[in-house]
């Protein structure tokens, strides 16, 4: 039996009035996750446990099957793993985003989280300057791709909190700094960064292109290496992820599973859908599961984009699903687990606690449909009256364990 998920990130959302009062899963064209949600049991899941912060770190964590409540313990940590960096008992991981901040009126704005998707190159060169700068036996930073890096407090504080970057889109930044013990020290870092990223080359070049410039970090995301169970002691399988994403990586490898990186995958509009199924199909020749990513329909929410969030779930659907539904027969028998791992409403441009539209499909019926599904959307999984409380179910049912 082969298992795999198709996970397009941030997909689900509400309805809109200039859509007709569909969501965008509604008005896109998705004539494959449509054949899959009729063949298969369409229904809603909880990914986001009542308490829990609606990121993609803890749904992601509910959807490879952990609770969040036994083994989260921060975003970071989880990004080091994918990065090479192993954390000491004493070591507080920080997610590190190049952001671009903007002054109005006396008060600083998140203009944006992304710093206009940086590239890695220049990115590099940035994070490469902070480490001379601040890095030694107390901070070390650690390049990642695009805009997404992380920063290490050897010997650090954990009782913080923050707001995300993508949560203040164009919003003032004021009352949203780290608070809690340790807060002053982060602080220190951020509002250093905006003297030393001021002048940088990196960022004179930028302005000069009309880009965006990276004028700050901000710290998020925070935590101490979480202890996860491999999923080949929980599920006896072997298996392997495919992502763009640091956070989705280090997930796979604390669950045990092999990373496949795809040539042109960058996680935005522009990454190499087709290539990603074609590579999750190879893998399963030789594994039990795959699990695969895309985080491009998210980033287009998060910048409030409807266009380009329609137009990523319809590439999801085409040169994704359709990829694997019209690979995945010669494998032998097979089952697949479709779903957004939250919602990220384009208009609210942040994810919502809000249950998510699934699909377990299986090749010989294993999940038959209960009730009438028009398509893969959020009314039609409604409809159903199917509801799995738990995220972490999902990947039991997937696999068959109770």
């Amino acid at each position: 039996m082969k298992y795999i998920v198709l996970l397009g990130d941030g997909m689900a959302d509400e309805p809109i009035e200039e859509l007709g009062g569909k969501t965008p899963l509604a008005h896109a064209r998705t004539p494959r996750m449509d054949t899959l949600a009729k063949a298969g049991r369409l229904g809603l899941a909880h990914t986001v446990p009542a308490g829990f912060h609606p990121g993609s770190d803890v749904a992601n964590l509910s959807v490879f099957g952990y609770d969040p409540a036994e083994c989260y313990s921060g975003r970071s940590p989880l990004e080091a793993a994918s990065m090479g960096v192993e954390l000491g008992p004493a070591d507080v991981a920080f997610r590190l985003n190049l952001v671009n901040l903007i002054p109005h009126a006396g008060k600083l704005y998140m203009g944006d989280f992304s710093a206009g998707h940086i590239p890695t190159e220049e990115a590099r060169e940035l994070i490469a300057s902070l480490q001379n700068e601040f890095g030694g036996e107390e901070f070390s930073f650690h390049a990642g791709i695009s805009y997404r890096h992380l920063m290490v407090w050897h010997g650090g504080k954990d009782r913080l909190q923050f707001t995300p970057p993508h949560d203040l889109a164009m919003q003032p930044v004021e009352g949203h700094l780290p608070r809690g013990d340790g807060a002053e020290a982060l602080i220190k870092l951020m509002t250093d960064s905006q003297i030393l990223f001021h002048h940088h080359p990196v960022n004179e070049s930028r302005q000069k292109r009309g880009l965006p410039t990276a004028n700050s970090i901000w710290l998020w995301g925070h935590g101490r290496a979480p202890r996860m169970r491999p999923l080949r002691e929980t599920f006896g399988i072997t298996g392997a992820v495919i992502s763009a994403v640091d956070l989705i990586k280090g997930i796979g490898i604390y669950a045990g599973l092999d990373i496949i990186n795809v040539p042109g995958a960058t996680g935005y509009l522009d990454t190499n859908f087709r290539g990603k199924a074609e590579y999750a199909l190879e893998a399963l020749r030789t594994r039990d599961f795959v699990y695969l990513h895309v985080e491009a329909p998210d980033e287009a929410a998060h910048s409030g984009n409807l266009e380009d969030k329609i137009k990523a779930i319809e590439s999801f659907d085409e040169l994704v699903v359709g990829t694997v539904l019209d690979g995945i027969g010669a494998l032998g028998d097979h089952r697949i687990l479709l779903l957004p791992d939250h919602p990220t409403p384009v208009r609210r441009m942040t994810h919502t606690h809000d249950p998510v539209p699934f699909v377990l499909y299986g090749s010989s019926g294993e999940f038959p449909p209960q009730g009438d599904a028009s398509g893969y959307e959020e009314a039609s999984a409604a409809a159903t009256g199917v509801i799995i409380e738990r995220g972490s179910d999902l990947m039991r049912l997937l696999i068959g364990k109770k």
